[in-house]
């Protein structure tokens, strides 16, 4: 039988012969419909410079719903992705100062406070993910959980903080790359801007050529920094313990208790700790490229918090009783720019100063790989499913990256820190500030994935006890209080960025509330997408499906 003959009755009616053995010329038996897909997917290709030389049979009988990514990633490089965007290295260094600050010598109980509120908001996550992966990650499980719309509005305001965090990693690298440069005795760095435009293109190139590299770099970037974290923590535990403490620093466990600081002062200092996990989620955008996701997202997830946050509370336990839990040590801690560097040098020499200089550097960096990544990721999947430009969804053949994506997001977090720059404003302040905004919105990314685990617990579509229920609605307790500390109280320009994140927020949710045709055809999307088709889809009748009516091809 020819191989054009060979496609189900179902596609074609029944097979006729034009003679005895010989088949009918294959174009007669091309349905109308079919026909017409065809050369719709020839002309997309077409434009998309993808067209192949596959043989008729392949083209008229396999469609695909979206454009395949390979699974190659294992759970260690979902996790690296995780941690790579928190940044610990980054985060054990700047913010334990600001909480000792507020709430004096008692810095590990707040961070071990802000495990627990960051548990109860993961749980959502880590629940949600058992069930669902798609690239979209909040926008994907919100979508699935609660409808289009929340799913939309969720993803648009995660992809405010992949943006926001982009930028403000930038900023880090160029802060972290001018200290270790002054550290090395340099008076003349530069520019910070030229930095971060630098760092802006490498961590779009690395990115562009393999997940798989991009988690690895992640790992090796923030292994190096953890390795001189738990070197330096040996070092200051065993001087501390033995008396030989620089100013005769003493162990002391009573920081784990709050001690002077009142319970107010404690809950809002949670919110610093908070800032130091957010971007846990990272590895749930990576679903459909890890290797059996909903085994391993779960476990990445979970992952990334317990080991995070067992390096968080372990450090700011050695940070604080090596500058001593007297006034005078929590005054040094609360006033110190990098607690880390400053107490390498105290306890080991300017040598592994420069090291733990170094590995910031390279923390910073770390950071906004995750951070470029995880955008680009976002942009592809809003635009594969209608939002944006056709263009922007697709992916290398050969490595799954979403390139034109990635060049987007890059030249922007560029463009932004050139401009600041030219504003007259500091790395140091541009970190903080575009670290603000993202949080602002990530908490309302979290918030919409905590409602959506409660419609699923409620909707009888899983085994979920119902008596789990109390453990998303603390979570999102959690979030409208950090929230709210991050929203009050705050002098200028910290009191600007709740509305820029409100008007991001406020800008996806007009979207969705105006276009209700656009929602349709998200929700459609995930509809056929979360039932389960992977991969290219079978032909079985005449007629397109309904998800695939609404297909943007444009």
């Amino acid at each position: 039988m020819h191989a054009w003959d060979r496609r189900p009755t179902s596609e074609c009616g029944p097979r006729r012969r034009s003679g005895p053995g010989k088949p009918a010329p294959p174009e007669k038996f091309i349905s109308p419909t079919l026909l017409t897909r065809h050369l719709q997917r020839i002309f997309h290709e077409g434009v998309s410079g993808h067209i192949h030389a596959a043989p008729p049979s392949a083209r008229e009988r396999v469609v695909p719903d979206h454009p395949q990514t390979s699974r190659t990633l294992r759970l260690w490089e979902a996790l690296a992705l995780s941690v790579g965007l928190m940044g610990p290295t980054l985060a054990m260094g700047l913010n334990g100062a600001g909480v000792a600050a507020t709430v004096g010598k008692a810095v590990p109980l707040v961070f071990l406070l802000g495990l627990l509120g960051v548990g109860l908001v993961g749980y959502g996550f880590w629940r949600l993910t058992q069930h669902f992966h798609h690239a979209g990650s909040v926008y994907a499980l919100a979508g699935a959980t609660i409808g289009p719309r929340a799913g939309f509005f969720g993803g648009f305001a995660l992809l405010g903080t992949y943006l926001a965090f982009l930028v403000c990693t930038l900023a880090a690298t160029g802060v972290f790359a001018h200290a270790f440069l002054h550290a090395l005795g340099m008076t003349s760095t530069g520019p910070w801007a030229v930095v971060t435009v630098v760092a802006a293109l490498g961590v779009t190139l690395l990115n562009s050529r393999d997940t798989r590299l991009t988690a690895r770099t992640l790992l090796i970037a923030e292994g190096l920094g953890i390795a001189a974290m738990l070197v330096l923590a040996l070092v200051v535990i065993g001087r501390t313990g033995t008396g030989s403490a620089p100013r005769h620093q003493s162990f002391d466990l009573s920081v784990f208790t709050p001690g002077t600081a009142s319970f107010g002062a404690i809950m809002t200092a949670t919110v610093f700790a908070f800032l130091s996990w957010a971007g846990f989620e990272a590895c749930a955008s990576l679903g459909e490229e890890t290797d059996d996701p909903r085994r391993n997202i779960p476990r990445a997830l979970a992952g990334s918090v317990l080991l995070t946050g067992v390096l968080y509370v372990l450090m700011m336990f050695v940070q604080s009783i090596g500058f001593g839990t007297d006034d005078k040590g929590v005054r040094q801690f609360a006033g110190a720019e990098s607690a880390l560097v400053t107490l390498s040098g105290s306890y080991l020499g300017t040598w592994f100063s420069l090291v733990v200089a170094f590995t910031a550097v390279a923390s910073a960096f770390a950071a906004a790989l995750s951070s470029s990544a995880a955008a680009a990721r976002m942009v592809s999947a809003l635009a594969r499913d209608g939002f944006g430009p056709a263009g922007l969804a697709r992916t290398e053949p050969v490595t799954g990256a979403p390139t034109r994506a990635l060049w987007l997001c890059g030249a922007l977090a560029a463009a932004i820190t050139a401009v600041m720059y030219g504003l007259g404003t500091t790395a140091f302040d541009t970190y903080y500030w575009y670290a603000t905004i993202g949080v602002l919105c990530v908490l309302v990314a979290y918030a919409v994935a905590g409602v959506g685990v409660i419609v699923f617990t409620l909707s009888h579509r899983n085994a979920i006890p119902r008596r789990e229920l109390v453990i998303p609605l603390a979570g999102l307790g959690y979030l409208c209080f950090v929230f709210y500390q991050q929203s009050t109280g705050q002098g200028a320009p910290y009191s600007y960025f709740p509305w820029i994140a409100a008007a991001w927020c406020a800008t996806g949710l007009a979207v969705v509330l105006l276009a209700p045709s656009l929602a349709g055809r998200i929700g459609a999307r995930l509809t056929s997408e979360m039932n389960g088709s992977q991969g290219p889809r079978q032909e079985q009748n005449p007629e397109p499906p309904a998800a695939d009516s609404m297909k943007v091809t444009s």
